[in-house]
């Protein structure tokens, strides 16, 4: 890895993928043989993503919004049609042999194991390929990242017969075996179990702490992203929609967090709703016992709230809210309005992506 260079570097990286049609029957077909129609279609426009090194990103979008074409951009198995681009100082296309030794990658959907050898055989390969000594192999590959995600069982086993979750952490361990400084990971959690998955994002942090391995996770499966990500960078049609931290997700897109009060004995709600609203605060309603209200950004802190709320009724219970990045998420994809103004700023959406 060359020294002094962000991790991810892009500017106005740019794929468009050209899409033929053909016409029907035998007459469209001898046409199709003269001259074929086709489309342009802009998988990812202009995007400009700087990523430091030791940075955990959440790489999120929906389906087609071009996450996808982005890690393949980014690790050199397509080449741009325009823009700048650099992965560890490298040009990914360009200088893959060297580039290869810098990064580690797992595919949901593409495996890097081969399919009729037994596990281990194909580490053993990847070991070779990464020039991973022997000491270090048996010590930190078979000695902590193997029991880790649990594989010691499945060593001796041809990747054929394993099962889509066995697979999927025999496939995180080969992307770890190098220890690499950055790591993509694509939908890496599919087939996994909920006790998989938290040793997983155990291990990332860990990694993260120990080594500053950069990485960048794309996933649809959003607790991921909350558990490890700080920093999120979505994508929409193939542009930047927002980089940011989790927080500023939820405040800008789902309204910050809410106050939720129970009260030991019915309060004097109409009071209880002013003195809310004198703060600065818009109750969303009230039951007999129990009292829900946004809290601004740059309203009073939460224990002054409490307490000038308390002073109407004996509140039994205090729960501050946060909304879920699934939420966030569903709210922007799901209302045109709040991505057309997300977009409005100057990452307007472009074309569709592939």
């Amino acid at each position: 890895m060359r020294d002094n260079v962000p991790a991810i570097a892009t500017q106005n990286l740019t794929k468009i993928y050209r899409q033929y049609r053909s016409r029907p029957g035998v007459g469209g077909g001898l046409r199709d043989l003269l001259g074929r129609q086709h489309r342009d279609v802009v998988a990812v426009d202009r995007l400009s993503l700087n990523v430091g090194r030791g940075e955990l990103v959440g790489y999120i979008g929906a389906n087609g919004a071009g996450k996808s074409t982005t890690i393949k951009m980014l690790t050199g198995i397509l080449e741009p049609t325009s823009g700048e681009l650099r992965v560890n100082g490298y040009h990914p296309h360009r200088e893959r042999r060297d580039f290869l030794q810098t990064v580690g990658v797992v595919f949901g959907q593409r495996s890097q194991l081969w399919w009729d050898i037994a596990v281990q055989e194909s580490f053993r390969l990847l070991q070779r390929i990464y020039r991973i000594g022997d000491d270090d192999y048996r010590r930190d590959f078979l000695g902590e990242t193997v029991p880790l995600l649990g594989i010691e069982d499945l060593l001796t086993v041809p990747v054929r017969k394993l099962s889509l979750g066995q697979r999927m952490r025999c496939e995180l361990a080969a992307a770890l075996l190098h220890r690499p400084p950055l790591l993509f990971l694509d939908e890496p959690t599919i087939g996994l179990d909920t006790v998989v998955k938290l040793r997983l994002r155990e291990r990332l942090r860990d990694l993260n702490r120990r080594y500053a391995t950069t990485v960048l996770l794309t996933t649809h499966d959003l607790g991921d992203i909350e558990a490890v990500c700080p920093r999120v960078v979505m994508l929409d049609r193939g542009r930047l929609l927002f980089d940011g931290s989790l927080a500023s997700l939820r405040a800008r897109f789902a309204g910050g967090r809410t106050l939720h009060l129970r009260y030991a004995r019915p309060p004097d709600v109409a009071a209880t709703l002013a003195e809310l609203t004198r703060m600065g605060l818009r109750p969303q309603g009230a039951s007999p016992l129990e009292v829900t209200a946004p809290l601004p950004p740059d309203g009073p802190p939460v224990a002054e709230v409490v307490r000038r709320a308390a002073a109407h009724g004996e509140v039994e219970d205090v729960e501050v809210r946060q909304p879920s990045v699934e939420s966030v998420v569903a709210a922007i994809y799901g209302e045109p309005t709040s991505l057309a103004s997300a977009a409005g700023s100057g990452n307007a959406a472009g074309s569709p992506a592939t």
